[in-house]
């Protein structure tokens, strides 16, 4: 019977560490970009024929995130333990045959379930949902044994903090750029590199098929043996099946046509000296908040010289509306509109570009001031800013300022409840 005991609380115990690490991990990294989780929404919504409540999709976005932060939290620390393993379950068995789906028809490409961070095909995702899901089941049927970190009287704190923080810290990233970029496109790359195939990469391995056909009977070939020369057979089609993939460039295009069709993505990426490139991705939805930070930079260009590009996925229409309304007098190029989004999670979003490489990425939030334009720009041309120093620190401030409350908080609890105990065994002595 004991044997059996610690076999269940083993196994409660790391169940309820993959759950909380899983969830935990998810919508971590998820948070970290709340408008790419948005975008992933908006193809599940159109999918399933949901067009009409895309407008709600950040709103579901950050709310879904910080429910799966927070039941991953409370899984691993072993608060409210009948309800988290409860909602935990639901939320799994919701999941698992909603990613079955997506395997068998992929409606989409990747079910998003770590955002970025870590794209997984659609049937690596659905098995690791059988495996979430068994966990699930198990610590909800023994969730009693979960061993729990605080007591009852700190349970409301610690979901609550969990939930408010994570929602906190994805409303900062969506009115910013994402403090951690996943994307290519990060500051420091060089777009030119991430596109070209290293020598020796792995090549696509194909196999080719051919279908001939002689007296009402149809054969398929192979390349080694098709009857090219016979004329008794005449031919019907051919196949190609791809069987291995190669190596794919991180990088796959970077296409930015001018109003003639040509494609100036050569010219922009070879120049050796700094190009901007505001980046809208559709300029009827783009926010005009820093119109005037947006022409001041602008301005600064023409004082200095510097090529300034604004990129949009809109029609001809669209963009004549948007300068009558913003006073825009720069040129504009065409791109993808989904290619865009990958660029920069801000529409609009402003690219400090030169060789090819990327300098520095602003939201329109951030755009500097005029009078804070040359200093900035010269100090990214100069590298005398370490963007990679800076984002270290910010990561650090929010693993603080998360880690810290509760840190605090279980120190008072674990002392409140020392304190009671020991006034329990001295009233018991009485």
């Amino acid at each position: 019977m004991k044997y059996k005991d610690t076999i269940i609380k083993i196994t409660v115990e790391l169940s309820r560490l993959l759950i909380g690490v899983v969830f935990t991990f998810s919508g971590v990294v998820k948070a970290i970009d709340p408008v790419g989780f948005a975008i992933k929404i908006e193809e599940y919504l159109a999918s399933f024929g949901l067009d009409g409540l895309r407008a709600f999709s950040t709103l579901f976005s950050c709310n879904i995130i910080a429910a799966e932060f927070t039941l991953g939290i409370c899984i691993g620390m072993g608060v409210y333990r009948r309800y988290s393993s409860f909602l935990v379950l639901i939320f799994m068995a919701f999941m698992t045959p909603l990613t079955l789906y997506l395997a068998l028809f992929e409606p989409v490409s990747d079910c998003g379930c770590f955002g970025d961070a870590l794209i997984i095909s659609n049937w690596e995702t659905f098995y690791k949902n059988l495996v979430l899901l068994a966990a699930a089941i198990f610590i909800f049927v023994y969730n009693q044994h979960i061993l729990p970190f605080f007591t009852h009287k700190a349970y409301w704190f610690v979901a609550l903090f969990a939930y408010l923080f994570c929602i906190t810290f994805s409303y900062r990233n969506y009115n910013h750029l994402p403090i951690l970029d996943f994307r290519p496109y990060k500051i420091g790359v060089n777009i030119p590199d991430l596109m070209s195939i290293p020598e020796g990469a792995p090549e696509d391995n194909y196999i080719y098929s051919f279908i001939y056909e002689k007296d009402g009977i149809t054969k398929e070939f192979g390349l080694e043996d098709y009857p090219a020369d016979d004329s008794e057979w005449s031919f019907v089609e051919s196949r190609t099946e791809l069987v291995q993939q190669g190596y794919v460039p991180p990088i796959a295009s970077f296409d930015l046509y001018n109003e003639t069709g040509d494609n100036l993505s050569e010219e922009i990426l070879s120049n050796d000296k700094p190009i901007f490139l505001l980046i809208l991705s559709k300029v009827e939805k783009a926010s005009d908040e820093r119109i005037d930070e947006i022409n001041n930079v602008y301005d600064y260009t023409l004082d200095k010289n510097i090529n300034f590009y604004a990129v949009t996925g809109s029609s001809d229409n669209e963009i004549e509306i948007w300068s009558d309304r913003t006073g825009a007098e720069y040129r504009f190029l065409t791109a993808d509109e989904t290619f865009l989004k990958t660029i920069i999670r801000s529409n609009p979003g402003l690219i400090l570009l030169q060789n090819g490489t990327i300098l520095k990425k602003w939201h329109y939030k951030d755009i500097p001031a005029e009078e804070e334009i040359e200093t900035v720009v010269r100090e990214y041309l100069e590298e005398k800013i370490n963007e990679y120093h800076k984002q270290q620190v910010s990561i650090r401030q929010n693993l603080l300022s998360f880690s810290l409350p509760l840190l605090l908080v279980w120190i008072y609890d674990h002392f409140r409840n020392r304190r009671r105990k020991e006034t329990d065994k001295e009233a018991v002595k009485e």
